[in-house]
């Protein structure tokens, strides 16, 4: 019988044990919020407010650059966790780089279970949503595709001058709508998939880098002195800048 007692006892206490250990683990959160903070830089040289019109870099093709304006636009950000499962955010994002309160992007439906994921985007917009005037922020940037090029409008105004060691010309790196010919447009929005994985844990800022430079050099080589300005209504240049945009971005830190 005392055998028995002190097995009840002490099965107890075990118990008991065990009870103290759970009450005690801390349990993480199931559902974390996320945005998104984008950074610009030429090959490793930080380009914001500050230096974008005044920093000089070299292209690949050799030519020596100042840049006086960049502005862009991404939408359909999504987040892809290990099961194939997507998180849909609303809204598209349009960015100044002379405007920094613009490199921020905070979606309305930003709630998503903790885990891992990869990042996905459209470059633009895709067919669906490049319709003709119906973004009235968008009508007021000045970010409309003219109508004979296809409508729509710009994913991309990037302006500067080049070979500004020798003789200075401008050029007009603009993307959209791709012009086949009169009256016959191709859809030229990109679909950028970033593979790195995303841990995550918490509430989260999620950073995406764009380096510059890599509109110039991959897969295409961009020689300014021939393709500079108007490339608009140039079909092999928009198809070109179509292909070249998939290597601008990376993903940065994770902030949580």
């Amino acid at each position: 019988m005392k055998k028995i007692f002190s097995l009840i006892i002490m099965s107890l206490l075990v118990l008991n044990c065990s009870e103290d250990q759970d009450d005690n683990l801390t349990i993480g959160p199931s559902m974390a919020s996320v945005g998104f903070s984008f950074s610009h830089e030429w090959d490793g040289t930080l380009i914001n407010s500050s230096n974008l019109q005044t920093e000089t870099v070299t292209n690949e093709h050799g030519e020596v650059i100042n840049m006086t304006r960049i502005r862009y636009l991404i939408s359909r950000l999504e987040l892809i966790n290990e099961n194939g499962d997507t998180y849909l955010f609303d809204g598209y994002k349009f960015t100044d780089l002379e405007d920094e309160t613009t490199y921020d992007f905070e979606p309305a439906n930003n709630s998503i279970p903790v885990g891992n994921y990869t990042l996905k985007f459209i470059w633009g917009f895709n067919e669906t949503d490049n319709i003709d005037g119906a973004y009235p922020d968008l009508n007021s940037a000045s970010w409309n595709w003219p109508a004979m090029l296809g409508g729509g409008y710009h994913f991309l105004q990037f302006d500067g001058m080049y070979n500004v060691d020798t003789t200075p010309d401008p050029f007009n790196y603009h993307n959209g709508t791709a012009r086949v010919s009169d009256g016959v447009f191709e859809q030229n929005f990109a679909v950028i998939d970033l593979p790195t994985s995303i841990n995550i844990t918490n509430d989260a800022t999620i950073e995406v880098k764009m380096n510059i430079a890599e509109f110039f050099k991959n897969p295409n080589s961009w020689d300014l002195n021939v393709l500079n300005t108007p490339l608009m209504p140039n079909y092999d240049a928009q198809k070109m800048m179509q292909e070249n945009v998939l290597s601008v971005f990376a993903i940065g830190s994770i902030t949580q």
